[in-house]
């Protein structure tokens, strides 16, 4: 048997935090991506609750959105036979290997993270967590710690990302070769949606606007009055653009191009003989509907029972463990902490 056997499938982690409501712009940009590529890569994938407590929340909706969120990703598609699903905070890994991070992380780099400088102008100066400033060790050691080859990462995280990078580099001459240094895997064209009623702006689930965007388990109804109010011009053309000023049209008509997975060509013949974008926001109404309709099916079978979701991720929280737990005690040798006596 050749050596090649032996390698292990390349790994991938990712996830998303429990604040807010999932979007379509996350099941197009992460989860639908996640499904699809689970069956190539070893994958982990975490709800990041410990990521959701750097800005003031309210416990009861974080332990219910925990809940909501792994449920989601079981409706798109991520199969817990092949897919490890946890919550970030069951395996205590995480937060011992950002401590450690954190005290080889000099102060310059989390201070020049665009987050951070977004988030804390958002505050008053003595209200701001240190948790906030230290999110991207955090970050990167939910990464280090399952020797991830790959993170799927959209523009915004790319900082993150080389945050990871560097504080690998930087263990790995400090304390000798420990950490897999990971790769960007690129969200695919058309994944990154804009919010409806601003599309020059990303959609946020966690935005209060009540028609920013159209979350995975909004109503029928509430999905074509989202998509009915979307930002226009005052143009009639459809057809896809890189003008600013057509931004809410190319928005919608990306969004379309990723619910169906038709060519830019067909699209537009097919809108060629259109009324107005008010056929257009009709039609893509209609097929977010039809996208939605399983998924939000199989949300209501998952979540019949607490009790099924819990054991599920208690399962998956034991594996992600066993994973962690060999980097962790590496980490620990590397470092030159005493082993503890079984």
């Amino acid at each position: 048997m050749s050596d090649s056997s032996f390698q292990r499938r390349k790994r991938v982690l990712s996830g998303v935090q429990p604040s807010g409501n999932l979007t379509i712009g996350n099941y197009l940009g992460a989860l639908k991506q996640w499904a699809r590529e689970q069956h190539r890569f070893e994958s982990f994938f975490c709800v990041v609750d410990l990521h959701a407590i750097t800005t003031p929340y309210d416990p009861a909706v974080l332990r219910a959105k925990t809940r909501e969120v792994a449920a989601l990703y079981l409706a798109s598609g991520i199969d817990p036979a092949i897919s490890t699903i946890f919550v970030q905070s069951h395996v205590p890994a995480h937060s011992e290997l950002a401590w450690l991070l954190n005290c080889i992380t000099p102060l310059g780099w989390l201070y020049r993270m665009t987050q951070f400088k977004d988030k804390s102008a958002k505050q008053q100066a003595e209200s701001v967590g240190a948790g906030l400033l230290a999110y991207p060790v955090l970050m990167a050691a939910d990464i280090l710690l399952y020797q991830a080859d790959a993170v799927p990462v959209g523009d915004d995280q790319r900082q993150h990302l080389e945050i990871t990078r560097d504080l690998a580099q930087r263990f790995n001459h400090l304390f000798g070769e420990t950490f897999t240094i990971p790769e960007a895997m690129i969200p695919l064209a058309g994944a990154r949606i804009r919010a409806f009623d601003d599309p020059t702006a990303k959609m946020s689930k966690s935005e209060a606007s009540e028609y920013h965007a159209v979350h995975l388990l909004d109503s029928p109804d509430k999905v074509k009055k989202t998509v009915l109010r979307a930002v226009t011009d005052s143009g009639r053309e459809i057809a896809f653009s890189g003008d600013p000023e057509r931004a809410g049209v190319n928005n919608l008509l990306e969004l379309y191009e990723a619910l169906t997975g038709q060519s830019r060509d067909v699209i537009e013949a097919h809108f060629a003989s259109a009324r107005g974008y008010g056929d257009l926001k009709k039609e893509v109404a209609a097929v977010l509907i039809e996208t939605l309709e399983p998924i939000q099916a199989r949300y209501r079978e998952l979540t019949r029972d607490d009790a099924y979701i819990d054991d599920l991720l208690a399962e998956g929280a034991a594996r992600a463990a066993e994973v962690a737990g060999a980097t962790l005690a590496l980490v620990h040798e590397r470092m030159g902490f005493l082993k503890a006596r079984a």
